[in-house]
């Protein structure tokens, strides 16, 4: 159980410009909210809306939700957290994600096998250029400093930026117990999708069990206040449907094994099957209300208060929410939050 949730918002992809939500942050920040997270998949990269956020905010927490491993070497990603990081005053979270095989190896270029050995690589490798020890190397498979190959000339080297902190706290974005377990392990926080608040323990509870007592879970959460109920479960199917349908391989696809974990798994094969097919609004359509409703915040303010109970009973300790742009919304969500 949460004592008291932290609540943030989660922006996704960044998308053009009417889809900038520079206001919704400064709002957010306004109303006290902890914490902003971006997102990156196949067109928008996550950092860069951060920055322009920071740029215009002062408190407000800038998180990684989440940055995608093979999209960048382990020294480019540090490079860009703690540049970000002295620039913002240190406010920087760095979200990290496997991603699926599809997109780092159609997108990306890169091999996804072994995601588990080359998350602990990526890892160890980030948090020696932060700490600046000495030149960073490493001796691993996946990410080996100096390069064996090329030129031969490969020099270890030590960054020569001095980070305001020396260690960024890193989030991983997980759905599978072992990588929930690298988490907890290795990590200042889990970023979970699509998780219902009342199949935390049973589900992950043992590969949560040597979490430290402040490590976060900042869950993201379809968040629409709305007096018609059906109409806000209709909009929440969506991004279930195009995850399980879209966002994997049709027989690795880690976000339809997560909802079948829920216990959902017919159903999502069937989603899967629709949405493959071409037949995207039928997809949507066969997401099942009750999964919608229990990974989301749904209705009138007054139901969202009740539900909002299921997350304070669960280890969850950052609501992220996401969907919710204008700042009364996020003025009414947080008093009843706080309340």
């Amino acid at each position: 159980m949460t004592a008291e949730l932290k609540l943030g918002i989660n922006t996704g992809y960044w998308q053009r410009d009417p889809e900038d939500q520079t206001e919704t942050v400064l709002a957010a920040e306004r109303l006290g909210y902890d914490c902003v997270f971006t997102a990156e998949a196949y067109g928008s990269d996550a950092f860069t809306p951060l920055t322009w956020y920071a740029a215009r905010t002062s408190r407000i927490k800038l998180g990684t939700a989440v940055v995608q491993l093979s999209a960048r070497t382990p020294a480019a990603t540090a490079m860009h957290a703690l540049t970000l990081d002295a620039l913002s005053g240190g406010r920087v979270i760095l979200g990290l994600g496997a991603s699926g095989p599809q997109v780092v190896e159609g997108w990306y270029g890169q091999p996804f096998p072994k995601p588990l050995a080359r998350t602990r690589e990526y890892l160890d490798i980030v948090r020696k250029v932060w700490a600046r020890e000495e030149p960073v190397t490493n001796d691993g498979p996946h990410y080996p400093l100096p390069y064996p190959g090329g030129a031969g000339l490969g020099k270890p080297l030590k960054s020569i930026v001095h980070p305001v902190r020396p260690e960024i706290p890193i989030y991983l974005g997980a759905e599978g117990p072992k990588n929930i377990a690298l988490a907890a392990e290795r990590t200042q926080g889990w970023l979970p999708l699509f998780v219902d608040p009342s199949q935390i323990e049973p589900l992950f509870g043992e590969s949560l069990a040597g979490r430290p007592d402040d490590f976060e879970i900042a869950a993201t959460v379809t968040t629409i206040v709305t007096d018609d109920v059906e109409a806000a479960l209709e909009f929440a199917k969506i991004p279930l449907a195009f995850y399980i349908g879209g966002m994997g391989a049709k027989d690795r696809n880690f976000h339809l094994d997560l909802i079948g974990r829920l216990g959902y798994a017919e159903q999502a094969t069937r989603v899967q099957e629709l949405f493959l097919a071409g037949r995207r609004a039928e997809a949507i359509a066969a997401v099942p209300s009750e999964l919608a409703d229990s990974i989301a915040l749904l209705g009138p303010i007054g139901r969202i208060k009740e539900r909002l109970q299921l997350w304070r009973d669960s280890p969850v300790t950052t609501l992220l929410l996401a969907g919710v742009k204008d700042e009364p919304t996020l003025r009414s969500l947080r008093d009843v939050v706080r309340g």
